[in-house]
């Protein structure tokens, strides 16, 4: 009998995270599911045992660090060895950077690229000692180029798609493969919160990005993709 990967993502409650969570169940991974919010965790592993998949929450506030280590500890002794690991959560502040707060940029930072860091050292020991496992950063093309009103955002995205081609080249001799996933607008309730006036129509769905995952975790071992960049149908190529 094959035995069965798993797989944490953060930011599972709703929106992208969800998304890949529970797509990730469908094709056989054993979840465990972050994020502050209890309630949605539950609504989400509900939805995978549903189908027949194993999921467990995790509730988790991944700005504070002593947070992550202790989700990191109880993660490992419930699923370790851990095949691959989904930092997805995020969180957007738009303004011009004349009206940022030094909060603002600094809760930026901190949930769009420090977190991702805590736990990618976290589990990093336990897959380099297999020489096996699979980061997935989801990005944004915010990483890629500069948005007007986006200065915080960028700056973590940025980050974030700099920390993931280091941390792919590191890693190499290890096996552990690592990619960024970078979408353009996505309909999700932060998308929602953070530009309200914006029509949503046209834009990707979560599903979306969690079919971009799949595609990654389906890769042969002889393949890597560093880089996945998702855009609206409608709009223009990245230069």
């Amino acid at each position: 009998m094959t035995q069965r990967k798993t797989a944490l993502v953060t930011g599972a409650g709703r929106g992208i995270g969800r998304a890949v969570a529970l797509a990730l169940a469908g094709i056989g991974y054993e979840i465990a599911l972050t994020a502050r919010t209890e309630s949605e965790l539950a609504d989400a592993a509900a939805a995978i045992r549903s189908k027949g998949g194993i999921a467990e929450v995790f509730p988790c506030d991944l700005t504070e660090q002593g947070a992550i280590k202790q989700l990191a500890n109880a993660v490992q002794e419930k699923f370790s060895p851990l095949d691959l690991l989904v930092n997805n959560a995020g969180s957007a502040v738009f303004k011009p950077v004349w009206e940022l707060s030094a909060e603002d940029w600094l809760h930026s930072l901190t949930i769009n690229l420090t977190a991702a860091f805590l736990l990618t050292r976290a589990f990093l020991p336990q897959m380099m000692t297999r020489r096996q496992g699979r980061i997935i950063n989801i990005s944004s093309v915010t990483g890629l180029k500069a948005i007007d009103g986006q200065a915080a955002y960028c700056a973590a995205k940025h980050g974030l798609n700099g920390f993931t081609k280091s941390l792919a080249l590191e890693l190499r001799p290890y096996n552990i493969a690592v990619h960024a996933v970078c979408p353009g607008g996505v309909d999700t309730q932060m998308s929602r919160d953070a530009m309200p006036h914006r029509d949503k129509t046209g834009w990707m769905t979560p599903e979306d990005v969690a079919q971009t995952v799949l595609y990654l975790v389906s890769l042969s071992p002889r393949t890597a993709i560093d880089f996945v960049t998702m855009r609206r149908f409608d709009s223009e190529p990245l230069a």
